[in-house]
């Protein structure tokens, strides 16, 4: 059986649909990004660990303007399809969704691994993100979360460092990965995730 792996990109929660319209029209369009959207560790995950792997990415609703109770639902949409020995990993809004999902309820699968790569905390004044706030304490998350590998980078300039900070004195038995100059992890390769899965067995 092949081993699976689950990944949750990341997105933007506004405090309200007028900031979310905002946005929309201060936004500047990126061709360039556009063109290049496709390539990126996320998505090549399942190239790089070959065959053995099976790796999903499915699109959260509406990133532009993130519910928690949207992507909640959608989350558990794909829960009964998850085998055991799960590897759950969280980009930036995707890993701030798994640690608070992983806090308040019980995940009816075994989860090998959580990766949380550049995630946002409950820093409103930093970095404000409605919903998706964790209002538990991560006790639950180490409990169910398999082994917690948290990646920050200390030029991270979407998230900044200090929500690492939180998740490492929150987590303290998790696995931690700190970059000088990763920024916020939206290069093509992230090796170091590679070398972790593959050293999970």
């Amino acid at each position: 059986m092949k081993k699976q792996i689950f990944v949750i990109h990341g997105g933007h929660a506004r405090d309200s649909y007028e900031d979310y319209l905002k946005h929309l029209k201060e936004k500047e369009v990126d061709l360039e990004y556009l063109r290049n959207k496709s390539k990126s560790w996320k998505r090549e995950l399942g190239d790089t660990l070959g065959t053995e792997y099976e790796v999903y990415n499915p699109q959260m609703p509406n990133a532009e303007n993130a519910k928690y109770l949207e992507w909640k639902i959608w989350f558990e949409k794909f829960i009964p399809y998850l085998a055991d020995d799960i590897i759950l990993i969280g980009h930036s809004l995707g890993g701030i969704f798994l640690a608070k999902y992983l806090s308040e309820n019980d995940f009816p699968k075994k989860i090998k691994a959580t990766f949380l790569v550049a995630a946002p905390y409950n820093t409103p004044t930093e970095h404000p993100r409605a919903d998706f706030n964790i209002l538990t304490p991560l006790t639950k998350l180490e409990e169910q979360g398999g082994k917690i590998f948290i990646y920050h980078s200390k030029d991270d300039q979407v998230v900044p460092y200090s929500n690492f900070e939180h998740y490492q004195a929150d987590l303290p038995n998790a696995h931690l990965q700190i970059f000088e100059s990763a920024g916020h992890f939206n290069d093509e390769k992230l090796p170091e995730i590679i070398s972790d899965i593959e050293a999970l067995g």
